[in-house]
């Protein structure tokens, strides 16, 4: 049997579940509704990594409580997801920069590389 929390911890952990699905709905949203690759990186970039931040503060918060402990284990989700996504954000950005100025991406906006008049 599950052993039941109090109010006061199960009121935050449900209001940052909810937050967490808030962003990655926005995020999705974004996804669907912008038009050109360099827009849709950041909606996924910014909204899933705030979502799965909060995601991650009600699990620590309510194994903390159930484990009546400092359960910090889901900071390594968080500490993970703070070293990966911007990396890899740079990295699609470069690619697809790359592809669009050498002609093989058809996408609309692309910067001039730096040096060129």
């Amino acid at each position: 049997m599950i052993n039941a929390l109090p109010w006061w911890i199960e009121v935050p952990v449900g209001l940052l579940l909810l937050l967490s699905g808030g962003f990655a709905l926005a995020a999705a949203i974004g996804v669907l509704r912008f038009k050109s690759f360099f827009m849709r990186m950041h909606p996924p970039a910014l909204a899933f990594t705030l979502a799965s931040w909060a995601a991650s503060l009600a699990t620590i918060l309510y194994f903390s409580a159930l484990e009546q402990g400092l359960a910090l284990q889901a900071w390594l989700i968080i500490i993970c997801l703070s070293l990966t996504v911007p990396v890899t954000t740079i990295m699609l950005a470069r690619t697809a920069l790359f592809r669009s100025r050498t002609g093989q991406s058809n996408e609309d906006v692309v910067p001039p590389a730096l040096g060129q008049p």
